[in-house]
């Protein structure tokens, strides 16, 4: 062909090329221009369900707006479960309230113009809808760019167990590249499989599956759902083999979070105790206003939150700590110089001198702060929890536990590393021996009380942290902290501790068999029992027989 000839023919040809490109692109917006108007008359008939307010019909129009995705949903449906969705019938106009007030048209998001504000009416909400409305909220954001928001969504589908969430999951779930929302996805979709009728027996045994994996009370839940609605034989036998596994794995961790429980509880004790082990140790005081040191620490912490500028709230237990160190050691001094020096070899009139004593600071503390709960907020690091497999840590408590070792480590290191620990230890052991050694006993006992009382101090900072401040707040622990010193070892820290320990791991366990009152009088009973076998408890200090 010749170049002439080809110039001619392209020539020919172009016409009807560009015409065939161009008919082309002309069907392509049409296509898009009749789906746009398709979307748009399927939105215009979702919202129109919503001018019948009636339960039903709004529960259809929840679920439509969740599968069709318009650009307005979550705004309807977060305005409908706050109860900002309007109609007006008569101009079948449906619109919503922003939080800020404004009038929005439901369909395009743009202010309404020329209608009456009053004229609109709210559109009813019942718990089934708004049950409806999470669910649909899930599914609407399960394509969120945000993994995070993801996840929430998948969560909130798992909870709700809504089926029109179906389709928009397992979509999302084809396409998801973040393992932990693959896993949440997967038990939203088994969820959904176990609570439906009209899931295959496949679907509900791929439930059971994911939902062993998961091994908690809701998944337990589920798959006993599943085993009474099913008919089919592997499905009940699966339902079946799945529930003894996870009944055994919840029973395990219901042990260990009752050690948890228990250990939590012991720290608390420790720290209430350890300050009474030291005074009754060294001096055989039966102190009944021990309690009241622990309370006056708990106040100390409130009066330090209460006058610390917002910007040091965060810091406000390093101030709490060494003020109620300081507040209450220097109350127990006081009491040792006015009341017990005098008492020394009367140990029932300084019972009773003491728990007179405990009632005058009750009232001194209601008369300034009044009797009312004083509540002590937590600083961040200690709030919240978090979850290790089927076992729930509550912050505040771990950061107890923490600050109980430190205490017990500190004494120890101040009764064995320091003169005053080895000239209290002496007094401790044989008074008198100590006292021909050039020892000043008075001395010792009034520093070993103020020691005694200032660590019960910072016991009371500890227990604002999980208890409301209030007077009576010390009377809670004083018997238990007797039972764990007398059960130790009077004078023996680690007699202390190890009481503590037994005791509040007995407590906790014994609690969810027969009760906690039941518990705490076969415990008591126990330590009667034990104490008669041994007067002098778990572990006596030596030396106490040189002065017998």
């Amino acid at each position: 062909m010749t170049s002439s000839n080809a110039c001619r023919l392209a020539a020919h040809d172009f016409p009807r090329g560009f015409a065939l490109r161009a008919l082309r692109a002309l069907g392509v917006l049409a296509l898009l221009a009749f789906a746009h108007t398709a979307r748009a008359d399927a939105v215009d008939d979702t919202l129109a369900k919503f001018l019948d307010d009636k339960f039903p019909q709004t529960e259809a129009a929840i679920g439509e707006l969740a599968a069709e995705a318009p650009p307005q949903a979550a705004a309807i449906l977060e305005a409908l479960g706050d109860n900002r969705l309007l109609i007006e019938p008569a101009d079948h106009l449906v619109a919503y309230k922003t939080v800020a007030g404004v009038l929005l048209n439901a369909k395009t998001g743009e202010p309404v113009q020329g209608v009456d504000a009053a004229a609109f009416k709210k559109v009813r909400v019942n718990n089934a809808l708004r049950s409806a409305i999470e669910g649909a909220m899930g599914s609407l954001t399960l394509a969120n760019p945000d993994p995070e928001k993801r996840l929430a969504a998948a969560e909130d589908v798992f909870r709700t167990h809504d089926a029109k969430a179906l389709p928009a999951l397992q979509a999302q779930l084809g396409k998801e590249s973040d393992p932990r929302v693959v896993a949440a996805l997967k038990l939203a979709q088994a969820s959904i499989f176990a609570t439906s009728d009209s899931a295959s027996p496949q679907d509900r045994l791929s439930a059971i599956a994911t939902l062993k994996e998961r091994g908690d009370q809701d998944a337990q839940s589920l798959i006993d759902g599943i085993a009474q609605k099913a008919t089919d034989p592997a499905v009940k036998s699966a339902a079946a083999a799945a529930l003894s596994a996870i009944h055994t794995r919840l029973a395990l961790w219901g042990v260990a979070q009752n050690l948890w429980y228990g250990i939590s509880a012991s720290s608390v004790l420790l720290l209430a105790a350890i300050g009474l082990a030291i005074t009754f140790g060294v001096m055989g005081v039966i102190n009944m206003a021990h309690g009241e040191m622990v309370m006056l620490g708990a106040y100390s912490t409130y009066v330090v939150q209460t006058l610390l500028p917002p910007s040091l709230q965060n810091w406000s237990l390093a101030f709490a700590i060494p003020l109620a160190f300081v507040v209450a050691g220097a109350v127990g001094i006081a009491i040792e110089r006015l009341v017990i020096r005098f008492l020394y070899t009367r140990p029932l009139e300084t019972l009773l001198a003491t728990w007179g004593v405990s009632l005058i600071l009750q009232q001194l503390v209601r008369s300034l702060f009044g009797a009312n709960n004083r509540l002590v907020s937590n600083p961040p690091f200690m709030s919240g929890a978090f979850e290790i497999g089927g076992l729930s840590i509550t912050t505040n408590r771990l950061w107890i536990i923490v600050l109980s070792a430190v205490v017990f480590i500190g004494l120890q290191l101040v009764l064995r590393a320091t003169p005053f620990g080895l000239q209290m230890r002496a007094v401790t052991q044989n008074r008198r021996m100590a006292a021909s050694m050039g020892i000043s006993t008075a001395r010792i006992d009034m520093l070993a009380f103020g020691l005694g009382s200032g660590v019960a101090g910072i016991a009371g900072v500890a227990l604002s942290q999980i208890d409301n401040v209030s007077p009576n707040l010390g009377q809670g622990y004083i018997i238990d902290s007797f039972m764990v010193v007398v059960f130790g070892g009077v004078g023996n820290l680690w007699g202390t501790a190890f009481g503590a320990l037994l005791i509040g791991l007995a407590n906790k366990l014994l609690e969810p068999l027969i009760g906690a009152v039941q518990g705490q009088i076969v415990l008591l009973i126990f330590i009667i029992l034990f104490i008669q076998r041994r007067p002098r408890g778990l572990f006596a200090l030596r030396g106490r027989a040189v002065e017998a």
